[in-house]
């Protein structure tokens, strides 16, 4: 059970051979992290144990049998004892309001993993963006490296929860300083409803286009004027920035521009 770092030295078929102490132990290939015989493309294998020839590992002494000469070491239970001190260490560190470093390790329906240096967190779907979200692979993907504010610690359970909107900061905090009553902006139709349409400004500012304020004739329903993935030049008609709401104008901003405020594009979606 004793924890070393060990040189690599050859290899065969079922492993590596690992110089330690004098003695030539064993690793096999299953006992290798991110090598799995399953996961690697037919005919590789023994050209990624090559590579790893000349390496210094941490493992761990896991069968030590001094008359047939033999032992055989781990990685994976090294790298597992190691997380398992450093996620002890960072849950007795980390505090709600932190924010700290990580790298992205695995999407799922509900969120991403982050990495925090020996401790996974989680940051869930609808902490990922300001915007809305279908999956966490429209914003992060395994490997990034991102900032993230801490929500929760749980020593108990060993949880921790991220975000990662929050570590970019409100943007609410931003919208007195970037835009003023009657500016022209452009924003993109998010969604429909009875009452009006939805446009995207930037990540996490949305305002809203009144029915009203769609046309100069009547109309029911916004689709007969708008759809969604239209670009459009629109009117800041309206900020209340501590209720998150921003009221925008394409009717008036076509009597400023006239007809041409499509941009010239229109996107699906």
């Amino acid at each position: 059970k004793k924890p070393v770092h060990s040189k690599i030295v050859g290899y065969n078929k079922g492993g590596l051979i690992v110089a330690i102490e004098g003695v030539r132990g064993f690793l096999p290939s299953s006992q290798i992290v991110g090598l799995r015989a399953e996961s690697v493309p037919e005919g590789q294998f023994d050209d990624r144990l090559k590579e790893m020839v000349g390496r210094t590992l941490r493992l761990k002494v896991v069968e030590l049998n001094r008359r047939r000469n033999r032992v055989i070491l781990s990685e994976r239970a090294a790298v597992q004892e190691w997380r398992s001190q450093q996620k002890e260490r960072l849950l007795g560190e980390l505090a709600p309001g932190d924010v700290r470093r990580g790298v992205i390790t695995s999407l799922t329906a509900f969120g991403a993993f982050v990495d925090l240096g020996g401790a996974d967190g989680l940051i869930h779907l609808s902490e990922l963006s300001w915007d809305r979200v279908e999956h966490p692979s429209e914003i992060v993907k395994p490997g990034d490296e991102v900032n993230v504010y801490v929500m929760s610690v749980d020593p108990e359970t060993k949880k921790i929860g991220l975000s990662l909107r929050r570590a970019q900061g409100e943007p609410w905090q931003r919208v007195m300083g970037r835009y003023s009553l009657g500016q022209l902006v452009t924003g993109k139709i998010t969604r429909l409803t009875s009452f009006g349409a939805f446009a995207r400004l930037e990540e996490g500012i949305e305002g809203l286009i009144h029915v009203s304020e769609l046309s100069d004739r009547r109309i029911t329903h916004p689709r007969e004027v708008v759809r969604e993935g239209d670009v459009l030049t629109l009117k800041v008609v309206k900020i209340e920035p501590e209720r998150h709401r921003l009221g925008l104008s394409l009717r008036q901003a076509i009597e400023d521009l006239g007809e041409d405020v499509f941009h010239g594009r229109r996107e699906e979606g």
